[in-house]
């Protein structure tokens, strides 16, 4: 790998990073009011992102959304980083609830507000399939797994029963998986929008990438001006190394594993979804605690480091794997 090929990596993921920055420059200058940052969440989540992404799934081969042999390896290697984080961080005052929340933001990467455009301006057009269904995998899997798991603290003994009606709730509430079965529909059955009605939402899914970096930074920037509490290094940094080298070598390994065993899973695939596993901690995450009661401050942390982080490990990955 040239010095010039580094470069030219820097200067694709350099743009992604730099829009984090500047939403959290605004936030902590008070230049953004953080009242204003629920709206900018809503226009992205219920708005821009289901366009981008019924963009990308109506154009992807129905093939490349329902590749079981790429769902399968993503979905074991999320369960191991699952049980993998829990198993180290679950001791002393960290119970089930702050575990779980800690193994959801080690397991679950930014795809939908960052993954998608960077790989696409990566690696092609063709990388928004196999990252499209890892979104998939993590609202649908990971997260109600976590969720679910984060109650077995025995708050209550209907605990575990509520919290899974909670995420099957909030994952029926969620746009996003529904704007990815409704490109997958239509690109199966080769349906194609009106022109006028096209044109619309494709302004609002370019507007999806640059407000959802700006708006990562700025739900960071809120987190930690909220956060009352300071948390030790020791509760947090290994949490973020975790996601950012543990996440990607596990899917690489599980991957060529699975491909060495006779699994059909093609190379590109398996290069995507190994960046999508070395990208950032998912912002949301933080809301969820919030919402759970787990260490919000935590989780905020992990999440910006991890941010910070993923400009260098990150790039270095890709300088790796393309």
């Amino acid at each position: 790998m040239t010095i010039r090929a580094v470069l030219s990596i820097l200067l694709i993921t350099f743009p992604f990073f730099a829009l984090v920055l500047c939403g959290y420059v605004a936030a902590r200058r008070a230049l953004l009011p953080l009242a204003a940052i629920p709206g900018l969440n809503t226009f992205v989540l219920y708005f821009a992102l289901p366009c981008m992404l019924y963009r990308f799934g109506a154009s992807t081969p129905i093939a490349q959304l329902l590749d079981a042999s790429l769902i399968a390896v993503y979905l074991l290697c999320a369960l191991l980083m699952v049980g993998l984080t829990i198993w180290l961080t679950r001791r002393g005052s960290i119970g089930w609830n702050d575990a779980s929340f800690g193994a959801l933001v080690a397991a679950f990467p930014n795809t939908g507000f960052m993954g998608v455009p960077l790989l696409v301006a990566l690696l092609g057009a063709q990388a928004a399939g196999p990252a499209i269904a890892t979104i998939v995998i993590d609202m649908l899997a990971t997260s109600s797994l976590c969720i679910a798991l984060s109650r077995l603290d025995g708050a209550d003994e209907h605990g575990t029963a509520r919290a899974a009606r909670l995420a099957l709730k909030g994952v029926l509430a969620n746009p996003l998986p529904w704007a990815i079965a409704l490109g997958a529909l239509a690109s199966s059955l080769g349906f194609a929008l009106p022109k006028p009605v096209m044109d619309t939402l494709s302004l609002l899914a370019d507007a999806a990438s640059p407000v959802a970096l700006f708006t990562i930074g700025a739900v960071l920037a809120r987190s930690q001006i909220n956060s009352t509490s300071s948390t030790p290094y020791g509760r947090y940094v290994p949490v973020a190394l975790i996601k950012l080298i543990v996440h990607p070598l596990l899917v690489g390994g599980v991957g060529l594993g699975a491909i060495a065993l006779g699994l059909r899973l093609e190379r590109f695939a398996l290069t995507v979804v190994v960046l999508v596993a070395a990208l950032p901690s998912a912002s949301n995450v933080a809301m969820l605690a919030e919402r759970f009661g787990a260490d919000n401050g935590r989780i905020a942390r992990i999440i910006l480091l991890s941010t910070v982080l993923a400009f260098f490990s990150f790039s270095a990955a890709v300088a790796l794997l393309t």
